[in-house]
């Protein structure tokens, strides 16, 4: 598996591979209670995510089977505005998910930051299949997916991974693209 990732410029954002030493900075990001309307909750403490990051840093599960690739988002100001981040799995297609901080939204940064990770997921890491997962009311998500090129996943897609009642698999698939 190929874990030397790296940082990724776009018009607007630099994309830095997810260090424990970026925990100081995503925690107060973290503590946005808008970032929660829909699924999750804050982390429980700075050492609590300083910790978890260290773990990330490995970029590889336990059992060898999962590929961890975290980016933090900078805006020019140097300011940490939120992440992006990608499971590779061994077999079957990656899994997105990104926060960006409240104050961001609606300016199309989410959507510059995912669709760098998935051009370099694409290029540097011969992925071609992502899914996501989401909370069906979450209507800002779900425009940033489709927007992207998702779609939501077919019935044999959806039993093929654990979605909870309530949440919506969004898949897009690279190889049936002519």
């Amino acid at each position: 598996m190929n874990v030397n990732m790296r940082v990724l410029v776009t018009d607007t954002l630099t994309l830095e591979p997810q260090v424990a030493a970026h925990a100081h900075e995503l925690f107060a990001v973290l503590g946005d209670p808008a970032l929660y309307a829909y699924e999750n909750e804050p982390p429980p403490s700075l050492e609590w995510l300083r910790a978890r990051f260290l773990r990330l840093e490995s970029r590889t599960s336990p059992a060898g089977d999962e590929q961890w690739l975290n980016w933090v988002i900078r805006l020019p100001t140097s300011e940490l505005i939120g992440y992006v981040q990608a499971t590779l799995h061994s077999s079957g297609p990656a899994t997105i998910a990104y926060v960006l901080s409240s104050k961001f939204w609606g300016h199309g940064l989410a959507r510059e930051a995912v669709q760098a990770m998935l051009s370099e997921l694409t290029a540097h890491y011969r992925v071609d299949c992502f899914c996501a997962v989401l909370k069906r009311e979450n209507f800002r998500s779900l425009r940033l997916l489709e927007r992207l090129g998702f779609s939501p996943a077919s019935p044999a897609q959806h039993a093929s991974r654990e979605v909870e009642a309530g949440e919506l698999l969004m898949w897009r698939d690279l190889r049936n693209l002519a």
